[in-house]
């Protein structure tokens, strides 16, 4: 049985790439159309990758094609962009995501929680089957040990965190700015703290749960602005902060225009750390209106790096041991009898008890 995964990053594409993938398939849908036994989608804003167990051969093609439902990507873009990982490459790989080695923010702990939700996620709907069970329950073991074992998120930031670090740079002091932060998911907690610890007293959270606004809201003393009312605080806010999970962008050029004209000569700030992005890219070339993507991040993010690049050997050392182990146990399973090989025999709820004794 093959193991591999085929996705695209940060590391070989551009937002504008990687957006046309984001639009998250569900495993189920993926499986019926590439005839794969197991399936896991891993889609965060700085990556979208399928992680696949099979008998038979499943062609990258085939992968993107499921992603992006039909042949809706330039074969160039595929070419230089997706990237494919078989056997030992592919458990190494998923031991450094989960790690946080193969983010933008080198050591950030957010992606730990992402990798586990698509995880849950896979499960629940049946498609993560023996192998990818294991492999998904080592490679969380191996993110703790790295943690654990080494100082590699000290100092360590999310992308929320980076975006927080922009705006400094933008800004200088915060203090006194007025900020909305559009979405409530994780990444804005992250940022909304970030943007506590920096001192900013006026911090205003939508979301189109409006409970979800207000638990955000409560946590960093700010308060929660209903969805249908968030774009009307651009006549007021000096940064906007975008994270959501919309398909489309909820920002355009044609809504922003009447409300920066009420602006007094003062610019607004646009920071969009989601994909597929909130914000139309052409909001850019208003006047008074300074937009920053995801990709805009990553030369901030970089600078950390030097910092932690001892305690990234550290890292990859301890990932090196778990994948040597992880791929004897995988070559032992394919040494016996298909009735008898724990990959393709065991249940779900047998191959749960064996993870758990790792």
């Amino acid at each position: 049985m093959s193991l591999f995964c085929v996705g695209l990053s940060h590391h070989t594409a551009s937002v504008e790439t990687r957006e046309r993938y984001a639009l998250q398939r569900s495993e189920e849908a993926l499986r019926a159309e590439s005839g794969c036994a197991e399936a896991l989608i891993l889609a965060t804003c700085n990556r979208v990758e399928v992680y696949v167990s099979d008998t038979s051969p499943v062609t990258t093609e085939q992968i993107a094609r499921c992603l992006t439902g039909g042949p809706a990507t330039d074969p160039a873009d595929q070419g230089s962009a997706l990237y494919r990982h078989e056997g030992e490459d592919c458990v190494r790989h998923l031991f450094r995501v989960a790690a946080g080695l193969d983010s933008m923010v080198i050591g950030e702990t957010e992606i730990l929680g992402q990798v586990k939700k698509a995880y849950a996620q896979a499960r629940e709907s049946g498609s993560a089957g023996p192998l990818l069970h294991r492999l998904f329950q080592r490679a969380f073991r191996v993110a703790k040990q790295v943690r654990s074992r080494t100082d590699i998120t000290r100092g360590a930031v999310s992308v929320g965190s980076v975006a927080v670090d922009l705006a400094v740079k933008i800004f200088g002091d915060l203090r006194e700015r007025k900020v909305l932060i559009l979405g409530a998911g994780e990444t804005s907690e992250r940022t909304a703290r970030a943007l506590s610890s920096r001192g900013v007293a006026d911090i205003r959270v939508s979301n189109r749960s409006f409970e979800r606004a207000e638990t955000l809201a409560g946590l960093v003393r700010g308060r929660a602005v209903s969805f249908q009312d968030w774009p009307l605080q651009c006549r007021e806010i000096d940064i906007l902060i975008a994270s959501t999970s919309s398909d489309q962008p909820l920002l355009t050029r044609e809504l922003l225009s009447p409300l920066v004209r009420e602006r007094s000569d003062r610019p607004l700030f646009i920071i969009d750390i989601a994909v597929p992005r909130d914000v139309a890219p052409e909001v850019n070339e208003m006047d008074g209106v300074f937009l920053y993507d995801i990709d805009s991040l990553q030369s901030i993010a970089e600078q950390s790096l030097a910092l932690r690049r001892q305690q990234m050997t550290a890292g990859e050392q301890i990932i090196a041991e778990h994948v040597a182990d992880f791929c004897a146990w995988l070559r032992r399973g394919r040494d016996v009898p298909a009735s008898a090989n724990p990959i393709v025999a065991q249940s779900l709820d047998e191959a749960t008890l064996r993870a758990s004794q790792l």
